[in-house]
């Protein structure tokens, strides 16, 4: 997902996207652990994609209490 569409999306839809990336993220980690996952770079987008939902949501967050 680009970072404008991060953007677009309201603080309750991006907190319920970070769960699922979560819940996907664990899935993956418990697929390599079972030399079960084809692409390994999909964690690292999984992690990636993380930060960038958590720093979208810190900057609409103290957009909000300006």
């Amino acid at each position: 997902m680009k970072t404008d569409e991060i953007r677009e999306m309201t603080i309750d839809q991006l907190h319920a996207r970070l769960e699922e990336l979560r819940v996907d993220l664990f899935n993956l980690r418990f697929q390599k652990s079972k030399n079960l996952l084809d692409r390994v770079d999909r964690l690292r987008e999984a992690r990636r994609e993380i930060a960038r939902i958590n720093t979208i949501i810190k900057e609409k967050e103290q957009k909000a209490v300006r």
